[in-house]
């Protein structure tokens, strides 16, 4: 069975790892498979990335270069964009993009090339592993007819499966070996194939009953937290106008025990995940004739709060008897979550863009960010490219508003209130301790 000739293969490490895509899914994966042993490709259209590894050089934080240097010169870790090398894997893994189109459907052309290659240079004898989010049957509607034109046969001369990667770039205590791992194979051959594979570098693999299973939950997850955070953003803006503390709101109702767990508001939804994936499975559903409200809502709510900063800049700015028109706006933080340099759907993007739209001159500081571009995937008005400025006394000073979009660790938020004259925050970067210190205006979210 081919079932038994992977696993014996994957058990005994001689299996080859191909991974299509060296992101932040990607290039973990493909470490983490080479730190076990095994000898790991990885598959690049970007030919600077590829060179950055086989350099022995990481460019994604979470993934140290000491690690990438070892795994290269042990000869278990390289690079290519030559894809007709996938014929030498025994398992190949797709780690590409799945972004969103304009009109808010899912863009699934990434996987559709990925799997174009795959199909050219499939072979007996191979596992083929979809990780990239994507909506329930895609694996076995859309990847399995494309590999099977080749006239191999699912079960016969490959296996396919499904397993939603789970990265949280940026977190110290979560990484690929202690994350668990949901699987489900079109079979279960190919289930019990995939399982055994990720058993190897993972702690805690869960097999499920089908792909259609594991493409739904990858996105359950995501749709989750994108409810939560929606109702966590609307009680913020309620109790703003009724004049309540909404940190000291939530962290009163965590007190709770049983039946509650504690979302926090922010100046919008940022990342890979949370702003996209919903949308992948409320597009499913519209095909099923399903109106899948929840999910439209939240996305409705969170998709405003980056216009509900601004009127927070704007009343602040106005209770000092300043127009937005000319302001200076210092902005803390433009990554779309701390300590990381991933400015993917980052929120920043659209409060610069709307500051600007009011005439602000608008300046940031983000020691992860060195510079930000604004184009069309990115930016709602574009407008010319920023660069992250020092943060100098004479800067904090002379901006007539500071906004703390990300509250990265490193900055001297003490430093802030006592030299700032107006500060929006919206991370509840400032505790108590400090705002009792404060020569500065604060407004929190």
């Amino acid at each position: 069975m081919i079932k038994n000739e992977i696993i014996s293969l994957i058990n005994d490490k001689s299996a080859c790892i191909g991974v299509i895509g060296l992101g932040y899914v990607g290039l973990p994966l493909a470490a983490e498979f080479a730190a076990n042993g095994f000898k790991s490709t990885g598959f690049e259209v970007d030919e600077k990335k590829a060179a950055q590894i086989n350099a022995g050089h990481s460019y994604i934080a979470d993934v140290p270069s000491e690690a990438i240097k070892s795994s290269v010169d042990g000869g278990r870790l390289s690079a290519t964009t030559d894809f007709a090398q996938l014929k030498e894997c025994d398992v190949i893994i797709i780690c590409v993009p799945t972004p969103l189109r304009k009109t808010k459907e899912p863009d699934v052309s990434f996987i559709l090339a990925a799997a174009e290659q795959i199909r050219k240079y499939l072979r007996r004898g191979q596992l083929v592993i979809l990780e990239s989010t994507t909506y329930p049957g895609t694996t076995d509607e859309v990847l399995l007819p494309m590999l099977e034109e080749t006239g191999l046969k699912l079960d016969e001369d490959f296996l396919l499966a499904f397993s939603p990667e789970r990265v949280d770039p940026g977190n110290p205590e979560f990484k690929t070996h202690n994350i668990p791992k949901v699987v489900g194979g079109v079979t279960d051959d190919s289930t019990e194939a995939a399982a055994g594979l990720y058993s190897q570098i993972v702690n805690d693999v869960h097999p499920v009953k089908s792909a259609r299973v594991a493409e739904a939950a990858k996105l359950l997850e995501n749709t989750f937290r994108a409810v939560n955070i929606g109702m966590a953003n609307e009680m913020a803006r309620l109790c703003y106008a009724l004049n309540i503390d909404t940190w000291e709101v939530i962290g009163a109702a965590a007190t709770k025990p049983f039946g509650f767990m504690p979302f926090y508001p922010g100046p919008g939804i940022g990342g890979h995940c949370i702003p996209l994936d919903p949308h992948y499975l409320s597009w499913k559903a519209r095909q099923h004739g399903f109106d899948s409200r929840f999910i439209g809502l939240a996305e409705e709510v969170n998709s405003r709060m980056p216009e509900h900063v601004i009127q927070l800049v704007s009343d602040g700015l106005n209770d000092d008897r300043k127009a937005m028109n000319g302001a200076r706006v210092l902005l803390l933080g433009v990554a779309y979550k701390k300590d990381i340099d991933d400015v993917r759907e980052s929120p920043a993007l659209s409060i610069i863009d709307r500051l600007r739209s009011k005439g602000c001159d608008v300046r940031y500081h983000d020691p992860f960010v060195g510079e930000l571009s604004f184009d069309d995937a990115h930016s709602v008005g574009g407008g010319d490219p920023l660069t992250s400025v020092a943060l100098s006394d004479e800067e904090i000073k002379s901006a007539d508003c500071v906004v703390i979009v990300t509250n990265h660790s490193g900055v001297d938020y003490q430093r802030i209130v006592e030299l700032a004259k107006l500060v929006v925050d919206t991370r509840n970067a400032l505790n108590g301790d400090l705002r009792k210190e404060s020569a500065a205006r604060i407004i929190r979210l």
